[in-house]
């Protein structure tokens, strides 16, 4: 499957969403757990860019995405401000109170919101509290287990079975942007999570 992909805008206030349209894929974590590294793995280009100062992301960043061939948009993929760095906290979660809630809660077209939490390291309070608020607003979620191409296979498993634990019930996907693992089980979880009439 060949995607295209381009950004489209950059929302840091409620009024400049987009009106609701396509499905939309959501992508939220913590501060450099690799969001944009992993959206540019599953488009396969340099789409969103990173960046390894935690916290500059401070808006929600919307792509269009669909196939080759296909004339219009068949899904968003929406770019979260991270979460949990000490020296931008305070700000991030007044970003988060003023338009990324607000996105959470209220957007129509929100079909999927992909949790990243980094594999190397063990499971953190902050990600356990974003899975609970998903699952009360009754959003559909998955998690995705990034940088795991730095574990050796049993570094991995034990890793994966630690989160299972730690957030027992959410689909988990072990996924590397660098190698590309994970990538064709990640896009099997978001066409999925699209409704009937979705067109992808």
């Amino acid at each position: 499957m060949r995607i295209l992909a381009r950004f489209m805008l950059s929302a840091s206030d409620l009024t400049h969403f987009p009106p609701p349209s396509v499905p939309e894929i959501a992508f939220l974590g913590r501060s450099n757990v690799g969001k944009s590294s992993v959206i540019n793995a599953l488009v396969g280009k340099k789409l969103a860019r990173t960046s390894n100062t935690p916290g500059r992301t401070r808006s929600i960043n919307f792509y269009e995405v669909r196939r080759a061939g296909q004339p219009r948009p068949e899904l968003l993929f929406t770019d979260l401000p991270g979460y949990g760095y000490a020296k931008v906290s305070r700000e991030i979660s007044d970003d988060w109170a003023r338009f990324v809630d607000p996105y959470l809660h209220q957007r129509s077209s929100l079909a999927l919101c992909l949790a990243l939490v980094d594999s190397n390291i063990a499971p953190q309070e902050s990600d356990g509290q974003l899975l609970q608020f998903l699952a009360s607003k009754g959003r559909p979620h998955v998690i995705v287990a990034t940088k795991c191409d730095r574990l050796s296979g049993n570094q991995l498993r034990q890793a994966m079975n630690t989160l299972g634990q730690a957030f027992a019930g959410v689909p988990m996907v072990a996924f590397s942007a660098r190698t590309g693992a994970g990538k064709e089980e990640l896009w099997h979880q978001i066409l999925a999570s699209l409704p009937q009439s979705a067109a992808f």
